[in-house]
């Protein structure tokens, strides 16, 4: 990572913080040069404008949640080929996927719990500013892994399947995270949460593929 990439990550990451903490009014240059111990206006200088700052952070979330997948060995890039030429995928095959995925949301529930919050920020802060709508594109990349993933395993309509996959998994971690299902769920960071976690998107598949 070059010098200037590595400053940017630092601001990144104090803003991530800062959102998670406070949300988007708690997100100003000079709140972001403190949280990074940097001199004042070294944000500035380097993400002139509040919509730049919220691209750097997107972009950071971005990368360190393909980190987080590839990490699991799960995909973290679009197919190379249609799906007809990847490899068919069984029982045993979902039975790792599901786990996999319950490994990386008990991870956004505790370790990664401030970039999940501040990915939310900053999907909030879209719905107002049409401008930064482009934040959604970085989800489109697993929604088409999902197709494909969908589409190995049998499922009759992996487009549409694989799409509201995503939605769902998406709604378990919010859930979990802000939502009531906070007040009844095991405790992230346990065995017994990446259990149910696991319990519950298997089901999911098995809904999908009847596997």
């Amino acid at each position: 990572m070059s010098g200037r990439a590595a400053r940017v990550a630092r601001l990144a990451d104090a803003a991530v913080e800062l959102l998670a903490e406070g949300g988007m009014r708690a997100l100003t240059h000079r709140a972001v040069d403190a949280r990074a111990a940097m001199p004042p206006g070294t944000t500035s200088a380097y993400l002139r404008t509040r919509q730049a700052l919220i691209e750097a952070v997107v972009q950071r979330l971005a990368d360190l949640d393909r980190a987080d997948l590839a990490a699991h060995e799960l995909p973290t890039e679009p197919p190379a080929e249609p799906p007809r030429a990847a490899p068919a995928l069984g029982p045993e095959g979902l039975d790792r996927l599901a786990a996999g995925v319950a490994d990386v949301l008990d991870r956004w529930l505790t370790t990664g719990r401030t970039r999940s919050l501040a990915r939310y920020a900053c999907l909030l802060e879209a719905v107002h500013r049409p401008e930064l709508r482009r934040i959604l594109d970085h989800g489109t990349a697993l929604r088409v892994q999902a197709r494909d993933l969908l589409a190995r395993a049998g499922a009759p309509d992996p487009r549409r399947q694989g799409d509201q996959f995503v939605a769902f998994v998406d709604g378990l971690l919010f859930d979990r995270l802000v939502g009531a299902g906070a007040l009844s769920a095991p405790p992230p960071g346990t065995p017994a949460s990446r259990e149910d976690l696991r319990a519950g998107v298997r089901t999911l598949l098995r809904a999908f593929t009847g596997t």
